[in-house]
């Protein structure tokens, strides 16, 4: 039988209603969470750690870094087959991608959560623990990075988005799908995750910021960023990577001071493409010289950088890590 470590870090499935503020607020440990799941016994033997406690809005990209660390330690050991980690949907997209970009291991990784609190009617964290187990002990599941997991279905970690703010079936991948499922009986891979590389790194430059791009929008955010100033900026673009003239003269003044700037797009599906040459357009934006982000969001493309500024501060070295790339 396979020996999994599940590593527990808190969030909604880790969360009780508290009668005082009327909310759901941390309330359940770690071993609490995997006595709910009597099933586990069946399918894996389990070692649990709690690696915090907290809501994974407040997870920060120090954390995950760390987490990825703690994951490698773990999975250096010869009697550890893989790893399963419990966190907050809000950022576990996020804590996912890093998994992805900075664990060493080839050993089989999952995470996984719940959109219900412990104390709720129809509570989702049982079952997702049991299916995100379920693929950590599994052989296919190997060399795969991290997958996230949650109602039954597999995701890569480049392609994956929270898209629904209570849905227990929040999680899709626009324009791919799961690469896989789980069933009661089993684990099944249909597609491959393309392009996995990993950026080896023990640490993240945090000082990179993400500006959304809207209508009309002014220079102001831009400018406060480069007169910080930053050490990368991502701008999450319009369409297929363009922006208003006004946001085009913040993006000039943040390059005018030497900083890196990933451009990625605010809808769903899809990758930057330079198809236009209007002013403000990803084409008319060639002499910036700015990073495109393939097919990976604004969020992950700032995790990306992050990791990326760790290692070099080469415009050429930094545009290499986004190029025909989607992890």
């Amino acid at each position: 039988m396979k020996h999994i470590v599940i590593l527990t870090t808190g969030g909604t499935i880790a969360m009780k209603q508290d009668p005082v503020s009327g909310g759901l607020v941390p309330a359940v440990s770690g071993d609490d969470l995997i006595q709910a799941v009597p099933a586990l016994k069946e399918v894996a033997r389990v070692e649990v750690h709690e690696f915090s406690n907290v809501p994974s809005g407040h997870v920060t990209p120090e954390m995950m870094c760390d987490l990825a660390q703690t994951i490698d330690a773990y999975a250096d050991r010869p009697d550890v087959d893989g790893v399963t980690v419990t966190h907050g949907t809000d950022t576990m997209e996020e804590t996912a991608y890093v998994l992805s970009l900075l664990c060493r291991t080839e050993k089989p990784v999952t995470i996984t959560g719940a959109m219900r609190g412990a104390s709720e009617m129809g509570y989702d964290g049982p079952a997702n623990i049991l299916a995100a187990v379920r693929v950590a002990a599994c052989d296919a599941a190997a060399g795969r990075r991290c997958l996230l997991v949650l109602n039954d279905e597999i995701h890569a970690a480049a392609e994956v988005t929270k898209m629904h703010t209570v849905s227990c079936s929040t999680f899709a991948s626009p324009g791919w799908g799961p690469v896989g499922h789980v069933y009661y009986n089993g684990v099944v891979f249909r597609r491959a995750c393309e392009n996995l590389r990993r950026i080896v790194t023990d640490h993240l430059d945090t000082d990179v910021e993400l500006i959304k791009v809207t209508a009309g929008m002014s220079d102001l955010f831009f400018r406060a960023a480069a007169d910080k100033p930053v050490h990368g900026l991502v701008v999450e673009a319009v369409g297929c990577g363009n922006v208003p003239p006004t946001a085009l003269k913040g993006i000039e003044y943040v390059r005018s001071k030497g900083i890196p700037v990933v451009l990625a797009s605010r809808v769903p599906e899809g990758k930057v493409v330079p198809v236009y040459g209007y002013l403000g357009s990803a084409g008319y934006m060639k002499p910036l010289d700015l990073i495109h982000a393939d097919e990976i969001n604004g969020q992950k493309a700032r995790l990306k950088l992050m990791a990326a500024l760790s290692l070099t501060k080469d415009s050429e070295e930094l545009r290499r890590f986004f190029q025909d790339d989607v992890l």
